[in-house]
């Protein structure tokens, strides 16, 4: 079982959309002796499929490969060479490019959200 800030991070979602998906019955939970939110591990593997698989339209996602990461401070600059004749730059924090262990050659995939770019580390 994890508590509900461990389960919301693992999926990628804050814990007021866990909480919402818990009151519309889309996450299964349980409660411990103080009345906290716990959530099954196989709930989350469950959602986190789900998660992966829900569909995003053909223009916002560019999965290719790392070509370059430059850290700077707190900020990290990640260049992928998507599949296709374009190219994705991106700029977050360089602790998310450590926690998602981005480096050149690595797969990856740029998520295109309104001006903002989102990075997903792809399994080979």
């Amino acid at each position: 079982m994890l508590n509900a800030s461990e389960a919301a991070r693992s999926l990628g979602i804050s814990l007021d959309t866990l909480r919402r998906w818990d009151r519309t019955g889309r996450i299964e939970t349980a409660r411990d002796g103080a009345n906290r939110r716990l959530v099954p591990v196989s709930e989350v593997e469950r959602l986190r499929g789900a998660v992966a698989a829900e569909q995003l339209s053909a223009r916002n996602r560019f999965e290719g490969v790392v070509a370059s990461v430059r850290v700077e401070g707190l900020l990290a600059q990640i260049e992928i060479d998507v599949d296709g004749p374009a190219r994705v730059v991106a700029v977050i924090t360089s602790d998310a490019a450590a926690e998602l262990g981005l480096r050149p050659g690595a797969r990856a995939a740029g998520i295109v959200k309104a001006t903002s770019v989102m990075v997903e580390a792809v399994a080979p």
